[in-house]
């Protein structure tokens, strides 16, 4: 650990020459700097509106830190009342509950004297805040919406249909740069040219297929049409490309069966680009949200991404509730590629892809 924060302070303090600082020093440090904020900014941005309250959010101008308006118990009033700090006629600042709001004037009291109420221009308060967690945003979803039966959902369909994808591009990328057949140059040759086809032009055809098989409103229908993925096939190809052949050829001079070479020989020779496949594989599934819209019509079987747009209605967006959500939709995904983000550099490179 101190070996790691020694190296750690001295990539921090680097500098071009040893005994003075030069201006491309300043400069990069004011780059890299620029560059973590605007890469992290929104983020932490998003992290602490979650903690906001309703009210917080639609406060202009926008606070930074998840600030609440103050409540003060006032006698004779049934719901708590917002603290204002005042500006009276005299100069004097004092500390009122507002009551109501007609048009430009507010009607206020005195919590120390309920009995004397004022009558203030908007203009003339200013609103009294404290730092305030809004825990809320995060209970209340799983309690009231049912959210961690949509969790479940999007676990079952990204594990799922991870797997499926794994072992289907792999078979057929192992048929592509093991074997030799004819039409074998035309078969890539489509894999790479259906790289090219967005997924909303074969929306329609995808979805008449899936209702022929009655897989409509079931997660089977949002598994399936995306287990064998041209990037897969692509990305896997290109790496069993660089194996040794003399290894497949010695196992089959031990009588190896071709499932045998596949299974023991190439797979675990492909395990990082199998790697970084497993990470695409996951975003991708776990951030799906237009073919499961179109598919999955009952609440029942609602992913997680289905399960945010909820919280989006004709009239009104819970925000308090949907940022929140969120922020637990991307935990699973930032942890994950935190632990196999040392896979991609290697798999990616290794596979040729760009």
């Amino acid at each position: 650990m101190i070996a790691i924060k020694t190296n750690l302070f001295k990539m921090l303090t680097k500098q071009r020459y040893e005994n003075k600082k030069h201006w491309t020093d300043l400069f990069s440090y004011f780059y890299l700097a620029l560059g973590v904020l605007l890469m992290f900014g929104p983020v932490l941005w998003l992290g602490l509106s979650s903690f906001k309250t309703a009210a917080g959010l639609t406060e202009y101008p926008p606070t930074f830190l998840p600030l609440a308006q103050v409540e003060v118990v006032v006698e004779g009033y049934k719901e708590p009342l917002l603290l204002y700090n005042v500006k009276m006629e005299d100069g004097s600042v004092m500390e009122l509950a507002e009551i109501r709001r007609v048009g430009i004037i507010s009607q206020m009291v005195d919590p120390n004297s309920p009995k004397t109420k004022y009558k203030i221009p908007i203009e003339n308060r200013e609103r009294i805040r404290e730092f305030k967690m809004a825990w809320e945003n995060y209970t209340e979803p799983l309690e009231r919406f049912n959210f961690f039966h949509y969790l479940k959902n999007s676990i079952l369909v990204t594990v799922l249909a991870t797997i499926i994808t794994l072992i289907i591009n792999s078979m057929a990328a192992f048929g592509l740069s093991i074997y030799e057949f004819k039409g074998k140059t035309v078969a890539i040759v489509f894999v790479i040219g259906s790289l090219l086809i967005p997924l909303t032009i074969i929306l329609v055809p995808v979805y008449y297929v899936i209702s022929s098989f009655k897989m409509v409103n079931s997660l089977w229908g949002v598994i399936l049409p995306g287990a064998a993925t041209p990037t897969g096939v692509f990305l896997l190809r290109q790496y069993m490309l660089t194996l040794p052949r003399e290894l497949i050829e010695a196992a089959r001079m031990d009588n190896a069966s071709e499932w045998s070479i596949y299974w023991r020989v190439v797979l675990p020779l492909s395990l990082p680009a199998i790697a970084v496949l497993a990470i695409f594989s996951i975003m991708w599934r776990w951030n799906e949200f237009l073919w499961p819209l179109i598919v999955l019509g009952r609440s029942e079987v609602y992913t997680v991404q289905i399960g945010l747009n909820a919280f989006q209605g004709e009239l009104i967006t819970q925000w308090h509730y949907l940022l929140a959500m969120t922020i637990l939709a991307l935990l699973p995904i930032a942890i994950i590629f935190a632990f196999l983000q040392r896979f991609i550099t290697t798999g990616i490179a290794s596979s040729g892809m760009k």
